[in-house]
Formats: structure tokens, sequence, C-alpha cells
């Protein structure tokens, strides 16, 4: 088979190219580069990069067509729960207007096999502290909805056509597989904690007032190299022609406090004895957000290899090798 992998210049979508190309699979990816970097699929000289927007039906539609494309992986997005408060319009434009693209796209190809990037931004605030897939989601933010909404529209487009589906919900994002391939954003806690670091400044801990252990948010921080292979996993399901149409967990199922990300990363960056400053929450954050794992490793045999020390350790060399290079 031969895969679209759309946003796949991007933090996590280069991550599952390399991942894909390892496995010996075929890969074409779509990206507008508005927050992708062409430089992340650099060594892929057999992975073409089509320049474009998953909004353009008509180009999906020819590059579907010309490459023979079999399936899809679809990471394009807008990603950031805070700045999906602020432009919701934005969020549902891009997010929901593209994937509407997409599924029309794939339609019109006859492409039925599609790998889903969603989020546990899906279940919001919840009362269990370990979220399973079958909990009633609640998303916090426009970013949450967005990704919600997204599966309702892959299931809807499923019972009509012979769509086969699998919607990876993954929780906190963070690491790097290469300092290569790092996130060059700091809207997450971890980059936001380097930049304020490298600048001489206390990393932030926004909200030290939740109903948890120490106040402040619990997250299940989930390697991007973990991710990938979570991609890779649900990709040789379809290839194997399952008749898949499931969502599932990808995270550790272990949970971390911020302050408990703070102190590691202080630790790791030789910034011991730093002491964070408490600042307001930030909108659209649960308390707690912590992956049921049980179900992605009965169906897939996929689970979480990489811990807490590692994720940071490997975001510092990335943070690094990005801030000492030219942009």
């Amino acid at each position: 088979m031969t895969w679209l992998v759309t946003g796949g210049a991007g933090f996590i979508g280069a991550h599952v190219v390399h991942a894909l190309r390892e496995v010996a699979e075929q890969v074409v990816v779509l990206d507008d580069l508005s927050t992708g970097l062409a430089e992340r699929l650099s060594g892929l000289d057999d992975v073409p990069l089509i320049r474009g927007r998953v909004q353009d039906t008509d180009l999906v539609i020819r590059v579907l067509e010309e490459y023979e494309i079999t399936g899809v992986v679809h990471v394009a997005a807008k990603k950031y729960p805070a700045e999906s408060v602020e432009k919701p319009l934005f969020y549902y434009r891009e997010n929901i207007g593209g994937l509407e693209s997409l599924l029309r796209a794939m339609e019109a190809a006859g492409v039925d096999a599609l790998v889903f990037s969603s989020s546990a931004a899906t279940y919001g605030n919840q009362a269990s502290e370990v979220l399973t897939e079958d909990a009633t989601c609640r998303p916090e933010s426009p970013y949450g909805e967005t990704k919600l909404v997204g599966e309702w529209l892959i299931a809807r487009q499923a019972h009509v056509t012979d769509l086969r589906f699998v919607n990876l919900r993954y929780f906190n994002a963070a690491g790097t597989g290469r300092p290569e391939l790092a996130d060059v954003g700091a809207a997450n806690l971890i980059p936001m904690v380097f930049e304020r670091l490298t600048a001489g400044k206390r990393p932030q801990i926004f909200g030290a007032d939740y109903p948890t252990p120490d106040g402040t948010t619990i997250r299940d921080y989930v390697h991007v190299v973990d991710i990938a292979s979570a991609h890779v996993a649900a990709v040789r399901h379809l290839v194997a022609g399952h008749d898949a149409r499931m969502t599932l967990n990808v995270g550790t199922g272990r949970g971390s406090s911020t302050r408990e990300i703070v102190e590691t990363i202080l630790e790791v960056t030789g910034h011991q004895g730093v002491e964070p400053e408490i600042v307001g929450r930030r909108p659209g954050d649960p308390a707690v957000s912590v992956a049921s794992v049980e179900r992605i490793r009965e169906v897939l045999g996929w689970s979480a290899q990489l811990d807490r020390r590692a994720i940071i350790a490997d975001a510092w060399q990335g943070w690094l090798y990005r801030h000492r290079q030219p942009q």
C-alpha cells in the first residue's frame, strides 16, 4: 500500500513518516508548510512532498489518484487548545473543513483506509482519573470539539461507504526521535519551560489550585516515537484487511503532574534549585487526563516504551539542536 500522510512535515507527522518508511511502507506527504518544515523529511528522497492544503479537495483527489494512494494518515490540523479558545472559528474551519475535504476526496478516489490523529482533548473533564474510550466526551476547548466532531464525521461517512478507520486519541505528545525532528513551537509545557530557562527566567506553572495531589494538572505524557509507532500499528492493522471502525487511546497509562514535569526538566537541564512561578490557569485545561491503554494493547498489540525522563531528555536535545542551528 501507499499512504498519504497529511501534515507529514509537522512535528508528529514527520515522526510518523519516518516510522512508516522504517517498516518499508510507501509514503507521500501533503503539507502546506504553514507550521511544518520540509527539512524534517531530509534523507527520505523517495518520499514526495506536495505543498498544498488539505482543504483543496481537487488537489487532494489529484494526489490520491496520481500516486495511487491506498490509505491516508490524517495528521494535519491546528492543535493548541488555548489558541482555539481565542479563535474558535479558525479551528473549526481548519480542522473540520480540512477533514470534510479529505473525506470527499477519498470517496471520489476510492480510497477506503484512514488513520485519524484525534486527541485526548475530546474527553475534557471527567469524574474518572483514567479515561477509557467509552467515556462520554465533554471537550473543554474548541480544539477538542473539532477532534470529536471529526470522529463523528468519519463514523458517519463509514456508514454510507466502505471506509475503514482507526481514530487514535493520543495524549500529551513530547520528546523527539532525533534532534532535527524536534518541535519548534513553544505552546506546550515542556518547550515553554525550556524557552524560559534558556532566557534566564523561572518556568511557569499554569494553576496550582486544581483538585489534584499537588494542585497542578496531571497529564499522560507519551513520547512522540511511541505515538508514531502506534500509527504504524494502526496502518498495519488496516493493511491486513481488517474491517476496522474503532477509536483507541494512545498513552502510557501513567500520569505526571505539571510540577513533576517541571522538576524533572530542572534536573535534566541542570537547573536544580530554580523555583517555578505559579500563574493563572489556562483556558480549556482539564484537571486530569490519563489514558486507559488496555484496548489498544488488546487490538493492536501496542504499548508505549519510553518514560518521562526519556521524553524530557530527548526533547532537551532537540531544543538545543534547534536553537544552535540557523532558522
